[in-house]
C-alpha cells in the first residue's frame, strides 16, 4: 500500500502494521510532517510521472464488510453425564511383572551408557540442525543477542545481520546516463531503522509500463553497487543513511515505471 505527505509530496510503500499502530497518523521522514495516511492509502501508484495520489472522500455510511475468512467459535461445548450412567471405576488387578521386565529393574544400574549415549546425539543432532539453519538462527531477534554475548565471551566475530524489513527508502530517481548512450541511472537513498548494523542488502529494480507489466529485471548484489570492500564489510550503520547509485540498460520507451525491493 502506498500513500503520501501532503506537505513535500514523499510518496511512501507503508504497510497496515505501520498505519494500524498509529491509529493512520504517521510522520514523514523527509519534512517530519503529522499526517493522515488513510487520507491518500492506494493499492498501486499512478503512472509515472503523478504529483498528487487521490484524496478519499469520506463516506457518511460506514462500508459493510460481506466477505467473511474466519470466524472464531466461541460457544463452549460441555457434556454431562446422567448419575446412572457414569462408567464406574474399576478396580486395579494385581498381575505379577513377565520375567523380561523384572530383569529390566535389576539392570537398570546398568543403563547410564545409553542415557549418554542419547545426550551425545541429541546434542550433535541440535548442531547440525543449528549450522543448516545458522542465516535464520543469526538475523533471530530472539537468539542473535545470546550469540553475540557468547561470541564476546569467545572473542569472535559474527556476520553482519540481515534485516531488509528495516531499511527504509527516502528516495528514488532516474534519468538518462551522462556519458553511455542506451543507459540509465538509478539512484535511492537508503536509511538503516534498526538500532544495530546490518549488512547492505541484495537490491531489486523492476522497470514496468503503463500497464504495470514487467519489462525488466534486475537484482544487484552489494558488491555490484560499492566500489569499497571495507564500507561492505562494515556495513550500514544504525540510523545511518546511505546514497545508492545504479547503471543499467535502457529497456526502451515502454518502461515509466521502476520499483525497488531490498532482499
Amino acid at each position: 500500500m502506498y500513500t503520501q505527505c501532503p506537505e513535500c509530496a514523499t510518496v511512501y510503500n507503508a504497510d497496515a502494521a505501520a498505519i494500524a499502530r498509529g491509529h493512520g497518523m504517521v510522520r514523514c521522514s523527509h519534512c517530519d510532517a503529522l499526517f493522515d495516511a488513510l487520507l491518500t492509502l492506494a493499492d498501486q501508484l499512478p503512472p509515472e510521472p503523478f504529483e498528487r495520489l487521490d484524496i478519499h472522500a469520506p463516506d457518511p455510511q460506514p462500508p459493510r464488510l460481506g466477505v467473511p475468512v474466519y470466524r472464531p467459535n466461541v460457544q463452549a461445548v460441555s457434556f454431562t453425564f446422567d448419575p446412572d450412567e457414569r462408567p464406574r471405576a474399576r478396580e486395579p488387578r494385581r498381575t505379577s511383572a513377565p520375567a523380561f521386565a523384572r530383569h529390566a529393574r535389576r539392570s537398570s544400574g546398568r543403563r547410564w551408557p545409553w542415557v549418554v549415549g542419547t545426550v551425545l546425539l541429541s546434542l550433535s543432532l541440535a548442531g547440525q540442525l543449528a549450522y543448516a539453519e545458522r542465516d535464520q538462527l543469526l538475523d533471530n531477534e530472539l537468539v542473535r543477542p545470546w550469540l553475540d554475548r557468547g561470541c564476546a565471551a569467545l572473542n569472535c566475530e559474527l556476520p553482519l545481520r540481515h534485516a531488509t524489513q528495516q531499511l527504509e527508502l527516502l528516495s528514488r530517481d532516474i534519468r538518462p546516463h551522462p556519458s553511455v548512450s542506451g543507459a540509465l541511472i538509478v539512484s535511492a537513498t537508503v536509511r538503516n531503522a534498526a538500532d544495530y548494523a546490518q549488512a547492505f542488502p541484495i537490491v531489486e529494480i523492476t522497470l514496468s509500463d503503463l500497464d504495470e507489466n514487467r519489462v525488466a529485471m534486475r537484482r544487484f548484489q552489494p558488491r555490484d553497487y560499492l566500489g569499497d570492500t571495507r564500507t561492505m564489510e562494515r556495513g550500514l550503520a544504525a540510523g545511518a543513511s546511505t546514497a545508492l547509485v545504479f547503471e543499467v540498460r535502457d529497456p526502451g520507451r515502454n518502461a515509466v515505471a521502476f520499483e525497488f525491493k531490498f532482499l
